[in-house]
């Protein structure tokens, strides 16, 4: 089973959580970003049906992919200071 772990940082000038060398949006506190973070690795783990997926990676390229719905990681949230 693949595990993703996401990490609290401090980013333009606010906080947000990262996944590898990609960035989520900017929040205005460390609590915004960390309820964030935990709302986005529980979705992680829900099963669903199988769809296509769009994201940008770290160079800033879209992609598109097909995701099995019953293919999910664990995920955690690590928040070190």
């Amino acid at each position: 089973m693949t595990h993703v772990h996401y990490h609290i940082v401090q980013h333009a000038e606010g906080w947000a959580y990262k996944l590898g060398d990609v960035f989520s949006e900017t929040f205005p506190s460390h609590e915004a970003a960390l309820n964030a973070a935990r709302a986005v690795a529980a979705r992680q783990e829900i099963g669903g049906t199988t769809q296509v997926i769009t994201y940008e990676d770290k160079d800033g390229v879209w992609h598109e992919e097909i995701a099995s719905g019953g293919d999910r990681p664990e995920a955690d949230v690590i928040d070190t200071p």
